[in-house]
């Protein structure tokens, strides 16, 4: 990784940590927080992913499915950020998937990793483990308890987590493969 993209990296992190504490001080307004970041982070995501396609993408193999993706994530977010009704409902079916989701392609990553012998496959099992776990309080905290400060708190722990990933990778040295 190069210097500016450690910088913009821990950038990144500092400011979800910024997020997770406004979430921490105001839990009232969290959920429409919680669906602002949802919003702009899918539909920053679906619009990456369409840019990939249209300049890269569209000529290699397989860079259909970076289309489906992209238009994928861009509905997602276009919808999250018309949400303003019930939002406890969606904010919990979308944390609960979207941890369940990250946490098991994590979980079969570290497993691969392991296979082919890297070290860093324990730190990939750990972040896929909590993330099911993180999925598991969401659930629970929204769907049984009905709280929405159980699930922002939550999802404010989930940011401070994946920021503190973000900046301790920002960190972690780069080996460099030379081609003679």
């Amino acid at each position: 990784m190069t210097k500016f993209g450690r910088i913009r990296e821990v950038v990144k992190g500092l400011v979800t940590v910024l997020f997770s504490v406004l979430l921490f001080a105001e839990p009232s307004g969290g959920l429409l927080i919680i669906l602002m970041i949802l919003g702009i982070s899918f539909t920053l995501k679906g619009l990456h992913a369409l840019f990939y396609y249209f300049t890269m993408a569209r000529s290699m193999v397989g860079g259909r499915s970076a289309l489906y993706r992209g238009i994928l994530f861009l509905e997602l977010g276009i919808f999250t950020s018309s949400l303003e009704n019930n939002p406890l409902l969606y904010i919990v079916l979308y944390l609960v998937g979207v941890h369940a989701f990250y946490g098991g392609i994590d979980i079969l990553r570290s497993l691969e990793a392991r296979s082919v012998g890297s070290p860093r496959w324990k730190y990939r099992l750990v972040y896929g483990i909590t993330n099911l776990v993180l999925a598991g309080a969401v659930l629970i905290g929204g769907a049984v308890y009905a709280s929405f400060r159980v699930v922002v708190y939550i999802y404010a722990a989930g940011l401070i987590y994946s920021a503190f990933v973000r900046i301790a990778s920002a960190f972690r040295r780069t080996s460099i493969v030379y081609i003679q």
